[in-house]
């Protein structure tokens, strides 16, 4: 693969390019007022949120709320909002730790994302002056609460056919909206609702909505599953008068909106599950070690060490994807003058580079947190099925996450579909890659290894999985050209291909930054070792499925002939990796890796 040498990279070409350790951004990174906000975000959950989490989850009338305010007094409510507007004005890296930290507190934080992320972005990006004056300073206190509407009784995912209608009054001066909207967090006391609708009845729109307007009302709360703390209603528009100064963005324009802020919601997600995934380790072990079976503590039986050695490896390959990411969008948006008039537009556009990444990070980790929570379940055997026992809530309040910001699903479609695209556009040159790699995949001339390099066979192998993520997407392509998105169950299993390839890449690039500045650490490099293992195997399954997908007889031969020269590799002993990886854990009793 091509050595990187751009200032930034562009979004999905990690496929295509290898990159230097000393370029990519890891928690080992942290500036000082980084590492600062952390230790305020953390401090705050510990002391203020988490004593209370039994109130929360029952919904104490008032709670979360005052949560949110003194959030606001630290301002943990205004990490994204400019400094003009009252808010901080920080980076993307500071505005992932305190979604990593607050992350734990589970419904909570849902209240807390809502409220920072979808309920303020699309003001922050889009908004007008007026707005902007009206809204942030108020949002980033906490004197307004706010809340996001897309979904629909009859549009989930296919939000776009919203029925939610609007229609301008005679006098020009309001929107009526009628319509109803589902699934809104924070909707029992949200001062305003951030809403979708359809101008005369086909142009997608995006509206300001303040709870005091006539003919807007929310029914009662919703009974869940998990996150039983964060407050989530119907919102009821029953010719609801909207100022047209509340219009927000261009007429017609909504789906821009609603997409864009997505990408973020994905993105700050990940780090939020990952911040769950760490405290429910920690719990996991303490607990571990102090719950006797058979004269001893079950933190001694092979078992219980494989399933923490496996929630510590997936959580720090997690963390690795999540701040990797952050670094290459910090990257590209420091050049952004904040007083620029478009700074709000390039600064999306930055993010929407990345795109195909955030989906990566919001299905990747919010996976890895339902591993991490049902293992720690079964570690806590039939005490982890109690209330009394913080991983139940956990394990509940995990599930909604593979459902938050766009479905699992979709996002799997939308990866190798944002990649085709691109590709097609000419700004990534995937398919070029894929009809060169014919021939050299093909071929049998063996790779040079440099058997000095401590990761020389990892490396291989991310380069093959690389070669095997674009060989299966072109392939795909070729077979079913413009029908390609019919073919769920293949983008799918391409998704799951280019997840892998990122994950072991950025764990890889990780620790081998770390070593190249400090002495050898033998549980990190037993950490991305025992990943790439399993990773790979994962890997070939995937593709394996793909290519029988795809072809038959001596074309789906010679495939899966060269797909098992790009997987071939002398298994190492994981057993042995994962039980050093479960000794440090327990030595240090928390998660600190």
């Amino acid at each position: 693969m091509e050595k990187e040498t751009m200032t930034h990279q562009k979004g999905g070409s990690f496929l295509l390019q290898s990159t230097d350790p000393m370029e990519v951004f890891t928690p080992e990174d942290f500036t000082e007022q980084q590492k600062m906000i952390k230790q305020t975000t953390s401090g705050f959950v510990d002391n203020e949120v988490m004593p209370k989490a039994n109130e929360i989850d029952d919904q104490k009338e008032g709670l979360s709320v005052s949560l949110l305010k003194k959030a606001g007094e630290l301002g943990l409510l205004s990490v994204d909002i400019p400094e003009e507007y009252g808010g901080m004005g920080l980076d993307k890296t500071s505005s992932m730790l305190v979604a990593e930290n607050i992350g734990r507190t589970g419904a909570w934080a849902v209240s807390h994302g809502a409220h920072t992320g979808i309920g303020t972005l699309p003001i922050v990006y889009f908004g007008t002056e007026e707005q902007k004056k009206k809204y942030l300073p108020k949002f980033a206190t906490g004197e307004w609460i706010s809340s996001y509407s897309l979904s629909e009784p009859g549009s989930g995912s296919d939000a776009l056919s919203a029925r939610t209608t609007a229609k301008l009054t005679g006098d020009g001066k309001h929107y009526v909206l009628n319509g109803t909207k589902m699934w809104l967090s924070n909707a029992g006391f949200a001062d305003v609702y951030i809403t979708f609708a359809k101008i005369d009845g086909d142009k997608f729109s995006c509206f300001i909505i303040e709870k005091d307007f006539p003919g807007v009302s929310t029914a009662a709360e919703e009974k869940k599953m998990g996150i039983k703390g964060s407050s989530t209603r119907q919102l009821f528009l029953e010719n609801a008068l909207v100022p047209v100064e509340n219009l927000l963005g261009e007429i017609g324009r909504g789906h821009i909106i609603a997409f864009n802020i997505l990408n973020v919601g994905r993105f700050k997600l990940a780090a939020a599950v990952i911040g769950a995934a760490k405290k429910v380790i920690s719990n996991s072990v303490q607990y571990a070690k102090t719950r006797n079976q058979f004269n001893q503590p079950i933190s001694n039986f092979g078992l219980i060490k494989q399933k923490l050695a496996e929630m510590v490896i997936r959580t720090y390959v997690g963390e690795s994807m999540v701040y990797r990411t952050a670094g290459l969008i910090d990257r590209i948006l420091e050049n952004i003058d904040p007083n620029n008039e478009d700074a709000s537009k390039q600064t999306l556009k930055g993010i929407e580079e990345y795109a195909v990444e955030c989906s990566i990070l919001k299905v990747y980790c919010s996976e890895i947190l339902d591993y991490v929570v049902d293992e720690g379940v079964q570690i806590y055997g039939g005490y982890g099925y109690s209330e009394d026992y913080p991983v139940a809530r956990a394990y509940r309040d995990s599930r909604i996450n593979r459902i938050f910001e766009g479905t699992n699903e979709i996002n799997r479609l939308l990866i190798p579909g944002m990649l085709l695209k691109r590709s097609m556009k000419g700004e990534l040159g995937l398919l070029t890659a894929a009809m060169k790699l014919s021939g050299e995949l093909l071929a049998l001339t063996p790779q040079e290894e440099d058997t000095d390099d401590i990761f020389v066979t990892e490396k291989r192998l991310i380069n093959n999985a690389k070669k095997i993520a674009i060989m299966t997407l072109g392939a795909a392509a070729q077979k079913y050209m413009d029908k390609i998105n019919d073919e769920q169950e293949v983008l799918s299993d391409i998704s799951d291909v280019i997840m892998e390839t990122y994950a072991m890449e950025s764990v890889l690039l990780r620790v081998e930054k770390k070593l190249k500045s400090a002495i050898t650490d033998e549980i990190l490099v037993d950490i991305v070792k025992t990943f790439v293992n399993d990773a790979i195997s994962r890997i070939e399954i995937s593709a394996r499925n793909i290519l029988t997908a795809i072809s038959d007889g001596d074309t789906l031969r010679t495939y899966l002939t060269v797909l098992k020269r790009q997987t071939k590799y002398t298994p190492i002993n994981t057993v042995q990796r994962r039980r050093k990886v479960a000794d440090s854990l327990i030595q240090k009793g928390n998660y600190e890796f």
